[in-house]
């Protein structure tokens, strides 16, 4: 195992590195003057555009810039965001916990029901259960993300006043604006710091905000995994094995919940994890009806207002992102199935 991972880690760099190819590539398709705003540190310096072009050497070829611009990311400098009013990585590090937050509630859902319910589809194959499993899937699948959030919020927040937008209450907000010695922010994500706080009313407020959120991204995200789940459990149940484990005497159970369904959870992993990278960068709609301060919001809102810092530096958070994930698969794939590891 130690030596599987030590590959997939290595294959990460090269991976890594033609992502920061292509993000400059794109990058390079803008003018000088443009570019240059990605090392503007103060909204003093925008008026110093012409000097920043040749201090970082924004006319010159190629290969110099992508040295230069690969230093200045190391040092986690990805310049001025003039949406969030503050530079590009202090932005992400303000942004971001809104996003994890949600995920972190969904995600499991998502993986633990999808797999389960898929699992439970394949194995009642064309019964009441399996029938009603695909029409939710499908349902759940072809709902549009914006559409289903604008009538779970008019419906539970406009008609009962129940599970508003947001991330926090403006009177909670205001607690721990004001008491900043009585609630410290450790991770802003309010659940988990108002649990390390033990301030459970806080917790109780975030949850309530992020009722809807999760409801929503489970209920359109959840559909492709559960289909993969079942096709994939059709597939093995279909296989020899199977019938020499049945013939062997075998219980029924035993052999669907021991034997196929771990074999079957290859395709689910690759899906999952799919998933998983998907939902780190913040579903737009979901962040944007519910009017949470995500990832999602930024990268909206510096898209349209073309900051192209943010955009810059959330692409290249994303790469990395996405490369960790599949690493992380790739070694589910060696402990599920260790004949991989010899591949």
């Amino acid at each position: 195992m130690p030596a599987f991972i030590a590959r997939r880690l290595l294959f990460m760099v090269f991976v890594l590195f033609g992502v920061s190819i292509l993000m400059f590539g794109i990058l390079m398709t803008f003018s000088p003057e443009r570019r240059a705003s990605a090392f503007v540190k103060s909204p003093q310096q925008v008026k110093e555009i012409p000097k920043l072009v040749k201090k970082y050497g924004l006319d010159q070829p190629f290969y110099i810039q992508y040295v230069r611009w690969m230093k200045e990311i190391s040092h986690g400098n990805f310049g001025w965001s003039t949406v969030a009013s503050s530079p590009t990585f202090d932005a992400i590090k303000r942004y971001l916990p809104v996003t994890v937050e949600m995920n972190m509630f969904s995600l499991p859902i998502i993986i633990i029901l999808g797999i389960w319910l898929g699992t439970i589809a394949g194995i009642h194959r064309d019964t009441f259960i399996d029938h009603t499993t695909r029409i939710g899937a499908i349902i759940g699948w072809s709902l549009p993300t914006f559409l289903f959030a604008l009538i779970l919020l008019m419906f539970f927040y406009s008609q009962f006043h129940l599970f508003p937008p947001g991330v926090i209450s403006d009177h909670i907000d205001d607690f721990i604006a004001t008491h900043p010695e009585q609630f410290v922010q450790y991770t802003g994500m309010y659940t988990i710091d108002g649990i390390l706080n033990l301030n459970f009313d806080v917790v109780w407020d975030a949850l309530m905000h992020l009722v809807l959120p999760v409801v929503t991204q489970v209920t359109v995200v959840i559909a492709i995994l559960v289909r993969v789940m079942r096709s994939s459990m059709l597939e093995e149940i279909s296989k020899d094995y199977v019938i020499t484990a049945k013939a062997k005497g075998v219980d029924q159970h035993t052999i669907n919940h021991k034997h196929v369904r771990k074999n079957a959870l290859l395709p689910a992993i690759t899906v999952a994890g799919w998933l998983v990278a998907l939902s780190i960068e913040g579903s737009v709609a979901v962040e944007f009806i519910f009017n949470r301060a995500g990832l999602g919001l930024l990268l909206v809102n510096a898209a349209t207002q073309l900051d192209i810092p943010v955009v810059l530096a959330i692409s290249v958070f994303l790469g990395l992102i996405y490369v960790v994930v599949n690493l992380i698969v790739d070694v589910l794939y060696a402990v599920v199935d260790p004949r991989i590891r010899l591949n």
